[in-house]
């Protein structure tokens, strides 16, 4: 039976999902639950998500949600994915668990939260919001910080020193890239200054 996948492309975690079923070959149908719409709130959707949100999954009978949970499914559940997506050893794998468990509390904030209220809010029917878009933008230079002086190590291309991607340096890059629908100059102004952050969106 074919994986389904509940998506909006607008959504960070929903690219990261499909890009990771793409890269390694896994067959799925995509299903769009359009944001812009509030199809997430619809009574249908809410049987397969009852948080409401993309992207979720259903394998056969099996239902998930939250990327970062499906993420590591898909790396453990089906045949011939490289292990550096997901380490097999256990202190490798725990690693890749913090830079995922960092993520939504850091990262995303900061991110996700200072595109919708400097671009995207107007597309959902709100107004945008100069003082929430000052405050995640605190937060998203910081993570950049620490993405630049803590998870990148000079020994390796990825993060935590590896010289192979692994779910969580997927996870981010999808964070990062939602950068480019930000004013030119703004996004220069905002991810510029990490150049070890720039070299590792490019690998």
């Amino acid at each position: 039976m074919t994986l389904k996948l509940y998506v909006d492309r607008m959504s960070q975690p929903s690219r990261a999902v499909i890009i990771f079923c793409k890269l390694n070959g896994i067959d799925f149908e995509e299903i769009h639950i359009n944001l812009s719409k509030r199809q997430q709130l619809s009574p249908e959707f809410k049987e397969i998500n009852p948080m409401k949100q993309v992207p979720a999954i259903m394998d056969g009978r099996f239902k998930l949600f939250e990327s970062h949970a499906i993420l590591r499914y898909l790396a453990c559940a089906f045949p011939g994915i490289a292990d550096h997506w997901y380490p097999a050893d256990l202190y490798k794998r725990a690693k890749v668990d913090s830079v995922l468990d960092w993520h939504h509390s850091n990262l995303r904030r900061g991110t996700a939260g200072y595109i919708f209220n400097t671009v995207l809010a107007p597309a959902f029917g709100l107004p945008l919001n100069p003082q929430a878009a000052a405050e995640a933008k605190k937060v998203l230079l910081a993570s950049l910080a620490n993405i630049e002086s803590v998870w990148l190590q000079r020994k390796g291309r990825f993060l935590l020193g590896s010289g192979q991607p692994s779910i969580a340096d997927l996870s981010l890059v999808c964070e990062l890239i939602e950068l480019e629908i930000l004013d030119e100059k703004d996004r220069e102004r905002i991810i510029g200054p990490y150049k070890r952050v720039l070299k590792w969106i490019d690998d």
